[in-house]
């Protein structure tokens, strides 16, 4: 048992009960009032505490227990009273805090029961047969009453952490559940990040191509104007030009038309894999030949993706195998590509030396966040000495 967890069990009984008391008063005055004038200004009021104690509530759940502690959107300010009060009035994080005040009460005073009552009475419990002897004026031998007495101590011991580890979890989840933001606010707020994502990640590519047209092809291709300059000048040069000379230019210039196509092809291979146009089951096979470490493919595509989901997971799985090589000092690696029920799974293992985490460097987070755009989901598990397994989810169809 955490110390946090025992903390908010005994610290978090006050407040559960001033939030309890409020709401249960504001349910009870907001349905008499509400026939009144003054009946729906005591409810925009009632509702504007009721966030201001979920958002406290929040706090020392996020503090003590862990919690995620996400915040709920900000409440919009239009303009005039009324608009401002009907905003208010429909506000789902108002509410769905009032409705948690009012079932954190009994949490609350279970929480303290299990934290201290538990103990009380388990020490109650074990010190039993000492009480008897104090209490009476002649000492007896231990009977049977003595024995179940520290029998149920020591039950009741045993169970307080599980007890208060329960009650934890529950108040966790229920401070997720009612206190962050609504399923619509949360998804607004993955589109904006899937948004942000794919944006960041266009531009970068933008400008790595430009880099590489730039630093790459431009210069092939001047070096290749600047030898068939060289070459026709050659041939102005006398009425019999030198043909040892003219077949080196005309040879450097081939060289370097071919390096320039070879330089064409793998950017264009970068916007976009020319393998791709038959599907994953014809892209990976290609992917995992050309990989350093010995690779087992094993594909169970029954349905074909969305292109952007397909493309996704063919730069996730070049990703994961050059992680392999790169950082995973692994002698062998498999590959699994499924889809089925509506869901594309992406699973690479390797025997490497393990300890792969996001947020290490590895190119996990930038792939978590690809992921992220297209509502998939990247699972790392990597203990220390290895094995490696990484598991990209994601759904066939964009909505």
């Amino acid at each position: 048992m955490r110390g946090g967890e025992w903390a908010f069990a005994v610290a978090g009984l006050p407040l559960a009960v001033v939030g309890g008391v409020y709401a249960l008063t504001v349910l009870y005055a907001g349905a008499l009032l509400s026939l009144t004038v003054v009946g729906l200004p005591f409810v925009v009021a009632a509702l504007l505490g009721a966030r201001r104690l979920g958002a406290l509530h929040r706090w020392l759940v996020g503090r003590l227990l862990g919690g995620d502690g996400e915040q709920p959107a900000r409440l919009p300010r239009p303009g005039g009273v009324v608009a401002r009060g009907r905003v208010v009035l429909t506000d789902p994080v108002a509410w769905r805090a009032l409705l948690y005040l009012v079932l954190r009460l009994p949490l609350g005073v279970l929480g303290f029961a299990s934290a201290v009552g538990l103990p009380l009475g388990c020490v109650w419990l074990l010190g039993f047969p000492l009480w008897g002897r104090l209490l009476e004026a002649e000492s007896g031998s231990a009977g049977l009453l003595d024995a179940v007495s520290v029998g149920l101590g020591v039950a009741v011991l045993v169970a307080v952490p599980g007890t208060v580890r329960a009650l934890s979890a529950v108040n966790r989840r229920l401070a997720r559940l009612l206190l962050g933001p609504a399923r619509t606010q949360r998804r607004v707020r993955q589109l904006e990040a899937a948004r942000a994502t794919l944006l960041a990640d266009s531009s970068d590519r933008l400008r790595r191509l430009e880099r590489d047209l730039h630093d790459g092809t431009q210069a092939r291709l001047v070096g290749l104007a600047i030898t068939l300059s060289l070459a026709e000048d050659a041939l102005a040069a006398a009425d019999r030009p030198d043909d040892s000379r003219l077949r080196a230019l005309l040879g450097r210039a081939r060289g370097q038309t071919e390096d320039t196509i070879t330089e064409l092809r793998r950017l264009t291979r970068g916007i976009h894999p020319v393998a791709l146009d038959g599907g994953l089951d014809q892209a990976l096979p290609g992917l995992t030949a050309t990989s350093p470490v010995p690779v087992t493919l094993r594909l169970d595509l029954r349905e074909r993706p969305h292109p952007v989901v397909e493309q996704t997971v063919y730069f996730c799985a070049a990703e994961l195998l050059t992680n392999v090589a790169k950082h995973s000092g692994a002698r062998a690696a498999a590959l699994t590509a499924s889809s089925a029920d509506g869901r594309v799974r992406l699973r690479v293992r390797d025997d490497g030396r393990g300890g792969a985490a996001l947020g290490t460097g590895t190119g996990l987070t930038g792939l978590a966040e690809r992921l992220a755009a297209v509502d998939g989901v990247l699972r790392v598990d990597s203990p220390p000495g290895g094995p490696t397994t990484v598991t990209a989810e994601l759904p066939t169809r964009l909505r």
